[in-house]
């Protein structure tokens, strides 16, 4: 089935996830911030060597683990990264609303320099960039679940990509996730 814009509808399932993305997603569910990180980071750097479209939220998923487990410079690190994967795919909507949303969470953390740090990058990722698209989102959604039926992961309206009105496609996995009406 191929949606009207061109791109597959996938039909994940859980046995779709590779083992190490499910296993990174359950140490970060569990607290384990510090193996969640060495897991992400691993993957993510594969998913890069092999050019995959997943790299950059893999990326900017072990910056969120290594700063919750208080290695500040790694975390930095790993977000400065993802973001400017995203921005060298041209992918700038999501350079700009996954900015925002680290420097609100690094700010919630009392990490006010780096979220500094961390806006300047984005404003010089976007410099000169005034016509870049923003994530299209559907004017009802449905909501959706908390986490991602596939590999866990925890689903964020403002990070997936609408397929439609009630399904999204899952940030770290590429599933489909649809939300409940």
């Amino acid at each position: 089935m191929r949606r009207a814009f061109g791109r597959p509808f996938r039909r994940g399932a859980v046995g779709d996830v590779p083992p190490m993305l499910r296993r990174a997603n359950q140490l970060m569910a569990a607290g384990d911030y510090a193996a969640a990180t060495d897991a992400y980071e691993q993957f993510a750097r594969a998913a890069e060597a092999r050019n995959g479209p997943r790299a950059p939220m893999i990326f900017l998923q072990a910056g969120r683990a290594s700063m919750l487990s208080n290695q500040i410079p790694r975390g930095m690190t790993d977000l400065k990264h993802g973001l400017s994967l995203f921005a060298q795919r041209g992918r700038f909507g999501k350079v700009f609303n996954a900015g925002n949303r680290i420097v609100g969470e690094l700010k919630e953390h009392n990490l006010n320099n780096e979220a500094d740090e961390i806006n300047t990058h984005v404003q010089s990722l976007l410099t000169g960039k005034t016509n870049f698209s923003q994530p299209v989102i559907p004017a009802r959604q449905a909501p959706l679940p908390t986490h991602c039926p596939s590999c866990g992961a925890a689903v964020r309206a403002d990070e997936v990509e609408w397929l439609d009105e009630v399904t999204a496609e899952c940030a770290y996995c590429g599933s489909p996730v649809r939300g409940e009406n």
